[in-house]
């Protein structure tokens, strides 16, 4: 499974500790739009993804 994990912010050990465990058996992208804004590279990757999370 595709999962993209996009961050709105500086994430908590706790987000850190949950996208670890989704690499462990999926295929992880992380995005930190808190950093770059690509709008188009965003919703590409939103495109590919089969699971999106917003923290």
């Amino acid at each position: 499974m595709k999962i993209l994990h996009i961050l709105k912010t500086e994430p908590e050990d706790s987000v850190k500790a949950v996208i670890e465990e989704h690499r462990k058996c999926h295929d992880v992208t992380v995005i930190e739009i808190y950093k770059s804004k690509e709008y188009d590279l965003i919703v590409e990757l939103v495109e590919r993804a089969d699971k999106v999370i917003s923290w």
